[in-house]
């Protein structure tokens, strides 16, 4: 063996060198990822909105199974509130509603708050449907229990008479996925159905922090009161809707102008309050070695042209400080339809390493469904090969990289369906590549989530090692079950093959997507 000076040392699988130069390499590295945070906290800086996190605050989650049993077991123990937004409720989650009615039955203190898409949550009514579901717990507990439907403004008038009810779907949608318990709250793309709760892959954060918890529940409150309210009813359907008297703007079917109005100045005001926590000041920062920003996307909810949400701008300020060449990216979203400023900015970057993780055909949630919805997973395919024509274009072959995420076929024994979505950025710390960045929450980052839909999100950034190999342990855990594609499939597999009528329709209705 040579000298101590040049000794390779391992520690947890992590091979170190003791010479001065490798001590001068790490500390390069170590300035690398610490200039790309500064950067990226520089240009969030117009934020009115971060919270710092010591370490062991944030858990990631992994599997389906295990997000299941987490919301189980925060519903049960939750003393105060529960605040739950949804694009929708599966219409035979019974026990999860039973869940929810013992926790009211045992702590008579507890209030409990649901908000969902209006259109999507009464899709099958007047039979059982989401909203017929919920209303089940007003029978006993409608004092301490809120239902509230959001309804798309685009919808007012004649299209929400002549369209069928998943057309109108397509016009916009109350996206977001929130999940809290007193002082915590969950972050996820995941509904609340059995697949999401068993075989369709997604990611959940989970934040523990009493401040962060309080921005989320006003930010569900400051919908719900832009929304419908539920009640029981002796109907067919089991409820009715109303518009509250004490909701923040007027019922958009009787003025939606005025309603914009009203619901943008709400949404400004929301968006504009500075919230940080207590411990913000920079001497305490070495403590709490994560800041998390939340971001949210309200576009249906301002005048056209005065767009004030937060996350496609924070989103792509994150990939834009991407600087230098050493810089790793994954991009991943289950419905692939990137929206093009982002897929510039990522072709774009400095960096050397970058991946895109899109869901196969056969992990497609809609793959083998009734109806026009059986020709998404070809549309999504479309788009797939679009990209890798993209990447061509701009000489990216050796440097980006397409994989598609499949595990059985989906609807088949054994098969599962893919529906996560984010972004992590990784820097070179010591001898290994470790997230220092992420964007959590419900966007699939494409241009309906920025036109169309409500989508809330958390750009997380952090020097924590402990938290920085959490998530890459959960980008692992999604990378196992991925291959890489590249033009030459398209043009050999003939599973491959998309007809021209998808092509057309696909470029027709891109922003639907």
């Amino acid at each position: 063996m040579k000298s101590s000076t040049s000794a390779v040392l391992k520690f947890g699988g992590i091979c170190r060198r003791t010479s001065v130069t490798a001590s001068k390499v790490k500390l390069t590295r170590s300035m690398s990822s610490s200039t790309y945070l500064e950067s990226v906290k520089q240009k969030l800086s117009s934020l009115k909105t971060q919270f710092l996190f010591k370490k062991g605050e944030i858990d990631i989650i992994y599997s389906p199974s295990a997000f299941y049993d987490t919301l189980r077991k925060k519903i049960s123990t939750a003393r105060r509130k529960i605040f739950i937004a949804s694009l929708y409720i599966g219409k035979s989650e019974t026990d999860l509603i039973d869940c929810v009615r013992n926790a009211l039955e045992k702590n008579s203190d507890l209030k409990v708050y649901f908000l969902i898409d209006g259109l999507r949550g009464t899709r099958e009514a007047p039979l059982r449907c989401s909203t017929s579901l919920l209303t089940e717990l007003l029978k006993d507990y409608e004092s301490r229990v809120d239902i509230r439907l959001y309804r798309t403004p685009a919808i007012v008038g004649l299209k929400g008479l002549i369209a069928p009810k998943r057309i109108n779907e397509g016009l916009g949608l109350q996206h977001m996925k929130i999940y809290g318990f007193d002082d915590e709250v969950l972050l996820s793309g995941a509904n609340l159905s059995s697949d999401y709760f068993s075989n369709r892959q997604d990611r959940y954060y989970l934040f523990r922090s009493a401040s962060f918890s309080d921005y989320y529940f006003k930010l569900h409150q400051t919908i719900s009161k832009l929304s419908y309210k539920v009640k029981s009813a002796n109907n067919a359907q089991k409820f009715h809707v109303s518009w509250p008297t004490s909701n923040n703007a007027i019922d958009p079917a009787e003025n939606r102008k005025m309603f914009i109005k009203h619901a943008s100045k709400v949404l400004n005001d929301f968006l504009n309050t500075s919230s940080f926590d207590n411990n913000h000041h920079p001497l305490h920062h070495q403590d709490f070695p994560t800041v998390v920003y939340p971001v949210s996307q309200f576009t249906p909810l301002f005048p056209r042209g005065h767009d004030n949400s937060t996350e496609k701008q924070s989103i792509l300020k994150l990939i834009s400080s991407m600087s230098i060449s050493s810089s790793r990216w994954v991009f991943t979203a289950g419905y692939f339809n990137m929206l093009p400023e982002i897929k510039r900015s990522l072709i774009l970057s400095s960096s050397k390493n970058g991946t895109v993780i899109t869901a196969s055909q056969f992990a497609n949630g809609f793959f083998e469904s009734k109806g026009i919805s059986a020709h998404l997973p070809s549309a999504y395919l479309h788009l797939s090969k679009l990209f890798l024509e993209k990447v061509k274009m701009y000489g990216k072959e050796s440097v980006i990289t397409l994989k598609e995420w499949k595990k059985g076929i989906v609807n088949k024994p054994g098969g599962w369906s893919y529906h996560a979505k984010g972004i992590w950025i990784s820097e070179q710390e010591s001898d290994s590549f470790l997230p220092v960045a992420t964007c959590i929450g419900s966007s699939n980052y494409t241009k309906r989530a920025y036109s169309l839909d409500l989508e809330s999100n958390a750009i997380i950034l952090t020097s924590d090692m402990e938290l920085r190999g959490k998530m890459q342990k959960e980008l692992d855990h999604i990378m196992k079950d991925t291959r890489s594609v590249n033009l030459e499939d398209f043009r050999n597999d003939t599973e491959r093959h998309v007809s021209a009528g998808v092509k057309v329709a696909t470029k027709i209705l891109g922003t639907r997507l």
